[in-house]
């Protein structure tokens, strides 16, 4: 019988799907980037995975989410991605915690235990308290920058986050990180200048405009991450 890794080990090696099955990730944010990104995980052989998010799905989620079906609507997000990386990877091990990661609340979850960590939160608060956390403690992370608004796929790229360019968010974060003394940062963003919306809509209960989003853009930043992340654990360098 075939081995579900049997393809990816022609690539990476029998040695980088050992590394891949020892490792240990946190992934924060699983909506139109994270949750495909936790999919490439599992389907890599990554041995642990734990989600961090505490939405649940709503049907404007459908157009672009992995978690999103109809027969999902008001699930947990984190909840249906398990159950999907258990039915692609068996022996895969996730945690899966319902909870919006903040600075007020940071320090209920050390960061010590992990390989690599995932930043696909939107707040940028949440976001700089998770990458400060991971320098301070010495540990591989990634940062998600803007996927709203585009149209571009093909417009990622990865890079340091003090050489990106056109990213509003890239923008905020550079300036952020440089205050708190962040030197460095591996990040995705894309060079595609941002499109004004045709219209205008808000989530519930809020006063801030979402921006647009289509079904084929931020599935693709998720897949970048994810490649970068098993990437580098299995020391493949390209």
């Amino acid at each position: 019988m075939a081995d579900m890794f049997e393809r990816t080990s022609l690539l990476l090696g029998s040695d980088g799907i050992g590394r891949l099955k020892k490792a240990k990730v946190a992934l924060f944010g699983v909506g139109g980037v994270g949750g495909f990104a936790a999919e490439a995980l599992a389907r890599a052989g990554v041995g642990a995975v734990d989600l961090f998010d505490k939405d649940t799905v709503s049907e404007s989620n459908l157009n672009r989410q992995l978690a999103a079906l109809r027969s999902t609507v008001g699930a947990y997000k984190t909840d249906v991605l398990k159950q999907r990386m258990l039915d692609i990877n068996k022996d895969i091990k996730i945690n899966s915690f319902k909870v919006f990661y903040l600075p007020d609340n940071a320090g209920d979850f050390p960061l010590d235990g992990y390989d690599y960590v995932i930043d696909a939160v939107d707040t940028v608060s949440a976001k700089l308290e998770l990458i400060c956390r991971c320098k301070a403690d010495n540990i591989p992370v990634i940062s998600a920058m803007g996927a709203g608004n585009k149209l571009d796929p093909t417009a990622f790229r990865v890079g340091d986050i003090f050489e990106t360019s056109v990213c509003p968010l890239a923008r905020v974060m550079r300036r952020e990180l440089k205050k708190r003394g962040v030197k460095s940062l591996k990040v995705v963003y894309s060079e595609e200048k941002p499109v004004v919306p045709a219209g205008v809509a808000f989530d519930e209960g809020s006063a801030k405009p979402v921006p647009g989003s289509v079904s084929f853009v931020p599935p693709v930043m998720g897949m970048i991450i994810a490649g970068e992340v098993i990437k580098d654990i299995a020391g493949v360098n390209i």
